[in-house]
């Protein structure tokens, strides 16, 4: 028996399947930080980190560090440093060719979220370096933001996958990450090397 899909093609189509957003929701945008954001990002050590290349190729990636890790500068701008990783620079090369960010940030035990959208630069050194360094770190670059929007997200998406709830957590359901790396990305390397690297001295490198 055939089946088809129903696509949606246009924001008319949209807009009448799912409603209208209420007027609380569409007014909550705002265009300079306010002193819970600041506040929020104070306490934040995690965010996502959203890009895309000129192409539409997109990428999404985490950046965390001890709780205030994202320097504000002003009302308008904000500053995530980078740390060692693994050279891809995936969100890097699309902020070149791409300045368009968007930045959800998480507070471990909260279901609401911090979003900000802006403008984004890349810059290799300035003056502000100095308040960025984490474990004797200074970091090769970092990522200055001009804010366009900022709001909160409500929990709902938390409530519904109860992330924070530890009774659901279950971390051994996936092979380790040493096995994973074993079968899709070093089939070479001995699972013994691996389990090593991936074991407790990982952590060792985090800003070496």
């Amino acid at each position: 028996m055939e089946t088809t899909t129903a696509e949606i093609t246009s924001h008319e189509e949209l807009t009448e399947l799912l409603g209208p957003p209420t007027a609380r929701a569409a007014n909550k945008v705002r265009t300079r930080l306010e002193e819970t954001d600041r506040q929020w990002l104070a306490r934040s050590p995690f965010c996502l980190m959203a890009t895309a290349a000129a192409d539409g190729t997109c990428d999404v990636s985490p950046k965390g560090d001890p709780p205030g890790f994202t320097l504000v500068l002003d009302d308008t701008t904000v500053v995530v440093p980078e740390r060692p990783g693994n050279r891809r620079a995936d969100g890097f090369h699309n902020i070149l060719s791409n300045p368009h960010i968007g930045l959800l940030y998480l507070i471990p035990g909260r279901g609401d979220t911090l979003r900000i959208n802006g403008r984004a630069r890349l810059v290799r050194d300035a003056p502000f370096f100095d308040d960025l360094v984490v474990k004797g770190h200074r970091p090769q670059l970092a990522v200055v933001v001009d804010i366009e929007e900022v709001f909160f997200h409500c929990s709902k998406a938390f409530l519904r996958s109860a992330l924070w709830k530890p009774e659901t957590w279950t971390p051994d359901a996936m092979p380790s990450r040493a096995r994973i790396a074993k079968a899709l990305e070093l089939p070479e390397a001995p699972l013994e090397e691996l389990e090593r690297y991936y074991g407790p001295k990982y952590a060792e490198g985090l800003y070496g």
